[in-house]
């Protein structure tokens, strides 16, 4: 039998309610009590750890149709290891940990669905770290270049366009490391004639030679994104 993944309309079965959050306010911060599931109904959340130096590593993009949350089913303490923010005004689907944990016990295809998110959330966390350790700063560079891509990318003549603009301050909090050592490392990209910039919008124009530098491993498109 197939399972298939935990969809949008599974986790609104639960009961849940509503609430509107506005651009820069935090859902949850490190060190918090995780008592709720979120589920993105309109706008965007970040997902984010600070480091010991202070500062700021993302972790994950979060839309519409998209479930986050620290809560551990049938754990007595359940503390937040990262912190959520909205990126854009929007509005949250809320679950309590309660109403999950009775529909995992009630309802064993959605509690093998549930299992399964939760080990894909796992796997796209692994390989993000993976690429921070073994690469580097280029390499951390690299792979967010080519998950942008994977998320947001459209393909052009000139390669493949990233609709969604991009500060590079933004790309250094994904790669844990100081603006400007990203801007060098793009500005070298550019001079290659790898990438293009343009209003905050990157063009990919060989993203075969970002594959090859961190000897991509071709996950599939579900585990390298920014989800």
């Amino acid at each position: 039998m197939t399972i298939q993944p935990i969809s949008l309309s599974d986790l609104l079965s639960l009961p849940h309610h509503m609430i509107d959050m506005q651009k820069g306010e935090y859902i949850f911060r490190e060190g918090e009590a995780a008592n709720e599931l979120y589920i993105v109904c309109e706008g965007k959340v970040q997902l984010s750890k600070t480091t010991e130096e202070g500062r700021e590593l993302l972790l994950r993009i979060c839309e519409q149709g998209d479930a986050f949350g620290e809560v551990v089913p049938f754990q007595l303490t359940c503390i937040c290891t990262v912190s959520a923010k909205m990126m854009e005004g929007g509005t949250l689907a809320v679950i309590h940990k309660q109403q999950l944990e009775e529909k995992l016990l009630t309802d064993h295809a959605f509690s093998l669905q549930f299992m399964q998110w939760v080990h894909l959330q796992l796997q796209r966390m692994q390989t993000k770290i993976r690429d921070l350790i073994l690469h580097g700063k280029k390499g951390a560079l690299y792979s967010t270049l080519i998950r942008l891509a994977n998320s947001y990318g459209v393909e052009t003549e000139d390669g493949i366009f990233i609709h969604t603009p991009m500060t590079n301050q933004e790309l250094a909090n994904f790669c844990g490391s100081a603006r400007e050592v990203v801007s060098r490392l793009l500005k070298e990209l550019k001079e290659l004639g790898i990438i293009s910039v343009e209003k905050g919008k990157i063009t990919i124009h060989d993203v075969q030679f970002l594959k090859d530098e961190i000897r991509c491993e071709g996950c599939p498109i579900d585990i390298c994104n920014m989800k």
